[in-house]
Parts: C-alpha cells; structure tokens; sequence
C-alpha cells in the first residue's frame, strides 16, 4: 500500500473512506485509481468463512497466469473480459454475462476492447460452496463443478448483482447469509455439472412456529440463519426454503415486516424517531428510514406527519 492510495475500513459491514493510511487487517475494503480512470475496491465478508469480494473497472490491467484455491464468480457489468482457461487462449466475457473459474484452474484476465471492462467477483472457498451443495441435497458432494466458464442467465445475473450489493453495505447477519444461500444454491441446481434435485420441502410449520416466534421476541438481536438453524435441526439452507414456502418470505424479511409494524406502533405513540430505530435493531436512524420508506412508502417523519 502506498500513502496516495485512498483506504476504507469497515464499521460493522459498511465501507467508509478513511483519508489516512493505518495497519491494514482483513478487514480492509481498498480502492485504487490509475491514470486511466481503472478503480478496483477488495474486501472479505468476515461473517462467512472463506469468502473474498472484488468490484472493479480495469482498462490496461492485465491478469497473469494464476490461479484460486477456491472459486472465482461473478458477472461483467460493462464492457468485456477475456481470459485463458483450460487451454482456451480466448474466452470472452462480455457485458451482462456470468464467469465461473472453478478452483486451482489456471487462467489470466485482460480487457477485449479499448474501453476495458467492469465486473463484480466472488471468491467463495471450496468448503461454502460444498456446504451448500450439502445443504441443497441432504447429501455429501463432491466439489461443485462448473463446466462452462461463460454462462447467460440474466435472473441469476441480477441475484448475483444483488448479493454482492448486500455483501457490501448490508450489516444484518441473516440478510446476508440467508441472501448468499439463495444465489449460489442457484448458480449450483442450474449450472454445475453435477448437480442433483434439491431436497424436499416439507409441511414443517412447528419449525417455521419456532423461528417466527424467536425473531419476535428478538428483534433487536443480529440473529444469524445458522443461529436459527441450530434452533430447529435444520441446515440454513433448508431452514430458508421451508420458511419461504410457508411464509412467502425469507426470515430476514419476515424480520423487517415485524419491525416496521412495531415501528409504526411506537412512532403512532410519540416515540422519539431515533428511539425507535435503536429499540428495532435498525443501524441508525437512516437505515431505519431507508427500510421504512421501503415498507410504507413514506419516511418516519411524513408518517408522524400524517397521524
């Protein structure tokens, strides 16, 4: 690191400029700027094991030869990359593709055309996406495997895109573990070559009883998947489907519903806006706006307003 590279550091798992350098730590989100406009931000989702993130712009940067004990996944946003793999000399990956580079294959990365390319990656480790895998089956796997480095799916494309945004601004433990299942239990059932039918999902509704009645009387609390897992003796992945089809909704959005009605609730009752966001759970006062107005359609503010 060099003292004219602008740093970020993490509060909770947020991303915030800091305008001096300081010991790095795997905590750190790093930015750097060439001459040509290329950015690249880095960070690790310290709340899953083995996971690494990129989003970058690159022109003149090239890749060397290399490789990745585990995966590197993710979607061009613009432009288009092209990259050696598996004695390909040239693969292409334009703009709203999905790249897959299974682990220890060697390959390189460079832009097709003048104006470079942009893209979000995912360095999972090889034990989440065989958790996964797992979780998906009832089943031991072997690696997940994916044969085509360059697919077209523009649903996953926008849950790929949609994860690595919650990876990167979400604080909520169950958000993202419960987002991240999600998305590579996809990209898994619909592109690794030897994927198998995922495991039945059962009228289990004491089960979803049990979580539903411990996200309410724990609103406030981060409360992971794996945490409610535990809970019922399911694995999170299968805890995830069986609430969705009972619920229509995953337990982090079932979480938010609750906590807006309180929140309605309490601000009907004169409570103090940031009161309320500190009693719900909510970051800070703008996030519990954020996720009002999300709900409500309005803020906090022009609710009171109108009461």
């Amino acid at each position: 690191m060099t003292a004219d590279r602008p740093v970020f550091y993490w509060r909770g798992n947020r991303a915030i400029l800091y305008k001096t350098l300081f010991a790095t730590s795997d905590k750190l989100l790093t930015m750097t700027v060439s001459k040509e406009h290329e950015q690249a931000y880095f960070w690790r989702a310290d709340d899953i094991a083995e996971m690494e993130l990129l989003h970058a712009r690159y022109i003149t940067h090239t890749f060397d030869r290399h490789v990745h004990d585990g995966y590197a996944l993710g979607l061009v946003e613009q432009g288009a990359e092209w990259f050696y793999y598996r004695g390909n000399k040239h693969v292409v990956a334009p703009a709203g593709s999905i790249f897959a580079i299974n682990p220890n294959e060697i390959h390189t990365g460079a832009a097709e055309a003048d104006n470079g390319w942009q893209y979000r990656v995912f360095y999972p480790g090889i034990i989440v996406m065989r958790q996964i895998a797992e979780e998906l089956t009832g089943e031991r796997w072997d690696t997940p495997h994916f044969p085509e480095p360059v697919m077209w799916d523009d649903d996953l494309a926008n849950r790929l895109r949609f994860l690595h945004r919650t990876l990167q601004y979400s604080q909520s433990s169950l958000e993202r573990q419960s987002v991240m299942r999600d998305v590579f239990g996809t990209m898994i059932l619909r592109h690794a070559s030897n994927r198998v039918n995922p495991l039945r999902v059962g009228d289990e509704k004491q089960a979803v009883r049990i979580v539903r009645d411990y996200l309410e009387t724990h609103i406030a609390e981060n409360t992971s998947l794996d945490e409610l897992a535990a809970r019922v003796g399911f694995s999170p992945y299968h805890l995830l489907r069986v609430f969705r089809k009972t619920l229509g909704m995953p337990p982090h959005t079932y979480r938010n519903h609750v906590r807006i009605v309180r929140a309605k609730a309490m601000l009907a009752t004169g409570k103090p806006i940031a009161d309320v966001a500190l009693n719900l759970g909510f970051t800070d006062q703008s996030h519990f706006t954020r996720r009002f107005k999300r709900v409500v359609g309005v803020t906090p503010c022009e609710y009171i307003s109108s009461t």
